[in-house]
């Protein structure tokens, strides 16, 4: 008898793996993908063959070979192994994104599109004001203050992302606030933070998953762009967009130093791109 209720708790989860995948094949792709991307990340020392950093300055701009599959950059260094270690600061930088923004966000427009008044009016024309600037150039003038760095770039990125999630759970919780699920929670008692995060937060949190999945694709190309211009993660440590703006120099003779990280940013921001496609859908009540 005591292992019914386990058996009964295991077996949805499996028919839902098995829904996710035949309802969505995008986003059982994304998903795959990310996973992929994540376990390259947590293994990067086992993968590698080299070390990411060792100059080999006698074979620098080797092309790709048996010895460097993808060739080797500038300064000796064996791009494959870079390649790998690139994706601890991306995933890193997005996990401090995610982190920061989604929380800040959801908790405005939660608080702005329940109360409404006063205290909408205040909070949206801030989040207007924030979302009047373009990311990557807030983004650049934040770094310029802060400083160059892994951290002060997520913040950059942090403070220029969270007016959407803002505006978008506001809207959701504008048409939820009159709604007879709410009205129920409060004859029984139960108002303040406690209704607002315990009944309202559950039922805008799907929509900001799927758009926290939407933007992290551009969060990653933002990312890149900082390390292009040399304001994100500080040399020698590897990071894609400062690869691709190594690679530059020499694209026209060594085209691989460049294309190996642009590729790897294309394919990281690829997968995201399905895995939010795929959750649109299936978080869509229309798709049953």
């Amino acid at each position: 008898m005591t292992n019914l209720p386990l058996t009964v708790a295991v077996a949805p989860n499996r028919i839902s793996l098995a829904k996710f995948a035949r309802r969505s094949p995008s986003a059982a792709i994304g998903a795959g993908l990310v996973v992929l991307i994540l376990l390259v990340a947590l293994f990067a020392p086992l993968l590698a063959p080299y070390d990411p950093i060792a100059q080999d300055v006698a074979n620098r701009l080797a092309p790709p070979s048996a010895a460097h599959w993808f060739g080797t950059d500038s300064f000796g260094r064996d791009l494959l192994s870079r390649l790998i270690y690139g994706t601890r600061p991306t995933l890193m930088l997005l996990a401090i994104v995610i982190l920061l923004t989604t929380p800040i966000g959801i908790a405005i427009g939660i608080v702005a599109g329940f109360y409404g008044g006063i205290v909408e009016r205040i909070l949206m024309r801030i989040t207007d004001i924030a979302m009047a600037f373009p990311k990557l150039v807030l983004a650049l003038a934040f770094v310029a203050v802060l400083g160059a760095g892994l951290v002060n770039g997520a913040l950059a990125l942090a403070l220029t992302a969270w007016p959407a999630y803002a505006r978008q759970t506001r809207a959701e919780t504008v048409a939820l606030r009159k709604s007879d699920y709410l009205a129920a929670a409060e004859m029984m008692g139960i108002t303040g933070p406690r209704l607002l995060f315990g009944h309202v937060l559950p039922l805008v949190l799907p929509g900001a998953i799927v758009r926290m999945a939407l933007d992290l694709g551009g969060i990653i190309l933002i990312a890149a762009g900082l390390g292009f211009l040399g304001l994100g993660v500080r040399p020698p440590t590897p990071e894609w967009g400062a690869m691709v703006a190594d690679g530059t120099q020499v694209i026209f003779d060594q085209w691989w130093v460049a294309a190996t990280p642009g590729a790897a940013i294309l394919l990281t921001s690829f997968a995201f791109n399905l895995l939010s496609d795929g959750l649109r859908d299936l978080m869509d009540p229309r798709n049953g």
